[in-house]
């Protein structure tokens, strides 16, 4: 049974690296700043309530903080994607011949030889030029493209996993 290049491509653990990226320094951020906060109220304060009350506060606030900084980032990412892809255009419309030429090199630089490079090049532009040069001048193509939702409720997610192991211990603790 044949099986499409997709479903080839979903066996690769890379098209998870993005927000599996988000999601591993949520959840440590999560541990670390929610227990750093109930470690400091627990030494400054004698009441079990306002260390839970307190550890809950900054397990929510986290939450909220790192999804809303990782969706920043990544926005500020996917615009500088879209203004290359712009301006690729404009490149590709202003002049052909270069932009062949720059994709030919590039695929030479790979290996290819010259009259290869050079036919992969015509034969990829002919098809899709814009498609081509996003893809192998400028390094995007579906695996690396920004997704802020994805990151920001992945990283959003981790914390607040990451945050309950703290809330946990202030919950059942012993107060001495």
């Amino acid at each position: 049974m044949k099986h499409s290049l997709d479903n080839y491509l979903d066996n690769h653990f890379i098209h998870k690296s993005n927000w599996l990226r988000a999601a591993v320094l949520g959840a440590n951020d999560g541990i670390l700043s929610t227990a750093s906060l109930a470690i400091g109220v627990a030494a400054a304060s004698d009441t079990h309530e306002s260390i839970i009350l307190a550890t809950l506060a900054g397990l929510v606030a986290g939450a909220l903080s790192m999804a809303a900084g990782e969706y920043v980032s990544v926005s500020s990412q996917t615009d500088v994607e879209k203004a290359d892809i712009e301006r690729e255009k404009l490149e590709l419309k202003e002049s052909p011949e270069l932009e062949l030429q720059r994709l030919s090199e590039i695929y030479e630089q790979r290996g290819l030889k010259r009259e290869t490079a050079l036919k992969v090049a015509r034969e990829l532009t002919e098809k899709d030029a814009l498609a081509a040069h996003v893809r192998d001048e400028l390094g995007i193509n579906e695996i690396s493209h920004a997704k802020p939702l994805q990151a920001a409720f992945s990283s959003g997610a981790a914390f607040s996993i990451g945050g309950i192991l703290p809330l946990l211990v202030a919950l059942f603790m012993p107060l001495t």
